[in-house]
């Protein structure tokens, strides 16, 4: 199925307990923010707390919260799943958030560009372990959308010969809101 700018549309889908028993909970679509002029349409999955709590459904109420007030590209103590779109031959912002993150290429070609120029080719099912480090995503299609689906977790503040890094949004400091981790 096959919605705006071309992209399969996705469906979030949650497990849950009913006295016990495993139970499907209700399916719910995905909501599109859209960033950078329509370039970088971002759609958050889930948001949760780390170490997650799963009891009285308290995860799923924290994601109905957070994702009510906004979230920076990192979840403060927590996680967060989260699908970005590039449109053709955009470079999102260089940008450092603080955070691990497992990038999975899911439709046509991206490349994560490091501060210096250096670029990794990602096709998909590729996946990229982003290790707190300044860069930014590329699509090199003129012609196609890109779509990468990222669970971002934060993470301890890390410093390197004795200079702490933060987060940088670069340009993205003036459409995407701050993690504030």
């Amino acid at each position: 199925m096959s919605g705006e700018r071309g992209m399969p549309t996705h469906t979030v889908y949650l497990t849950g307990h009913d006295g016990g028993k495993s139970i499907f909970l209700p399916q719910r679509s995905l909501k599109w923010g859209q960033y950078d002029d329509g370039k970088m349409p971002m759609a958050v999955a889930y948001i949760n707390k780390n170490p997650a709590d799963l009891n009285n459904d308290a995860d799923l109420e924290h994601d109905r919260n957070v994702n009510n007030e906004g979230v920076g590209l990192v979840s403060n103590g927590g996680a967060v799943a989260r699908y970005v779109d590039l449109a053709p031959g955009y470079t999102c912002m260089m940008h450092r958030t603080q955070s691990l993150d497992y990038g999975i290429v899911t439709d046509g070609e991206a490349e994560c560009v490091l501060e210096d120029g250096t670029a990794q080719l990602m096709r998909p099912g590729d996946v990229m372990v982003q290790r707190y480090t300044v860069h930014a995503w590329r699509n090199p299609s003129q012609t196609s959308w890109a779509r990468i689906f990222f669970v971002l977790v934060d993470c301890q503040p890390l410093s390197i010969n004795g200079k702490l890094l933060k987060e940088d949004l670069g340009r993205g400091a003036a459409y995407v809101p701050s993690s504030d981790n």
